[in-house]
């Protein structure tokens, strides 16, 4: 490739060598993902994966994608680029384990107006540190320079992931049932959904200079509180999925409350949250504030500090909880399921 150069595409606003160069920028980042399975390394037209069905009579392949929405604006702003690739990672990951599926192997894309090298190099090692949280391997991702269509200053990025799981295994709420309990896993901000919101109610367009007011309620800086990436809850989740018979999934991703928490429980069931039994930071407060939004708006946008919700058996409740607490979550009870439909906030 050290022959390859096109003055005429340079010329047009395409630095193929840049390319070259955010390549060979990510291997470090990249080789902190392997895994056993990955065959090859970068630079072929496709990722290589070999699927290790030893414990899986019957494989299932389960995918996942996603991109990180206009959070990027922030980073943009912020010109700190190395966090939104796990909040690429964790949108797709976290969804898949929702089905019972571990995953194992994730791909990105960056589109950009202006490729340097340094940048993407990055945004791809938040890509790799979600990876390696997830336990999953970057296999490949795909780079596009494309000038006139993004400015030069910013880019998009989205992700892909695919993950498996034994047809006997897969995650099934057939069992839910009034008196089952709903565990709270604690989100370590507003995640990577809802911010067209805020930033509309913090004005960032116009006035990027609010993400570094500092907020005694929160102890940090109002853009080091918005840009904290999406928690990864793959590890713990599946250490639980070994020991509990859990009842189903919640990703808590936009839509909130009210569009996530449905998506997996059974007909007829309804889950019953008290309000005061949600631990929501005091970052919701303040955008809530600022936003002079709507309790119910909240709760249908943002998820409120609980970015993943189980359904375990009652009986069984206490000893999922722990299992989290030994896999770092800091898991407890947010409610229970009762007959009715969809979510009940009281």
């Amino acid at each position: 490739m050290e022959k390859s150069f096109s003055a005429s595409y340079a010329a047009a606003g395409v630095d193929i060598t840049a390319g070259y160069k955010a390549v060979e920028l990510m291997k470090q980042s990249v080789a902190r993902t392997n895994i056993p399975g990955v065959m090859g390394g970068l630079g072929g037209f496709g990722g290589l994966f070999e699927l290790d069905c030893t414990n899986m009579p019957h494989p299932v392949l389960i995918s996942g994608t996603d991109g990180v929405g206009t959070k990027l604006k922030l980073a943009f702003l912020m010109n700190k680029h190395n966090t939104v690739g796990v909040d690429c990672v964790a949108m797709c990951v976290n969804d898949v384990v929702c089905a019972g599926a571990k995953p194992l192997v994730f791909l990105d894309y960056i589109a950009c107006g202006k490729n340097v090298p340094e940048r993407i190099a990055d945004i791809v090692a938040g890509v790799a540190e979600g990876c390696v949280q997830a336990g999953c391997a970057l296999v490949g991702g795909e780079t596009a320079e494309m000038p006139g269509f993004y400015p030069e200053d910013e880019y998009d990025l989205a992700g892909f992931t695919v993950g498996a799981v034994d047809k006997s295994k897969i995650l099934s709420n057939e069992k839910m049932a009034p008196g089952d309990v709903l565990i709270a896993l604690p989100s370590s901000g507003v995640h990577s959904n809802g911010f067209s919101l805020v930033r509309r109610v913090f004005d960032l367009e116009n006035h990027p200079e609010v993400l570094n007011t500092y907020y005694d309620s929160m102890g940090k800086t109002l853009g080091e509180a918005l840009l904290a990436p999406t928690k990864i809850y793959v590890k713990p989740v599946l250490a639980l999925l070994e020991q509990v018979d859990v009842r189903g999934i919640s990703h808590i991703t936009g839509g909130g409350f009210y569009e996530n928490i449905p998506r997996s429980l059974k007909e007829g069931c309804c889950a019953k949250i008290k309000k005061e039994d949600v631990r929501t930071p005091a970052l919701f407060a303040e955008i809530a504030k600022a936003g002079n939004i709507p309790e119910r708006d909240m709760f249908n946008t943002f998820n409120m500090g609980v970015g993943m919700v189980i359904t375990v058996p009652a009986h069984q409740a206490d000893q999922a909880i722990e299992i989290l607490k030994a896999n770092g979550e800091d898991a407890y009870r947010l409610g229970v399921i009762a007959e009715g439909d969809g979510v009940e906030l009281w």
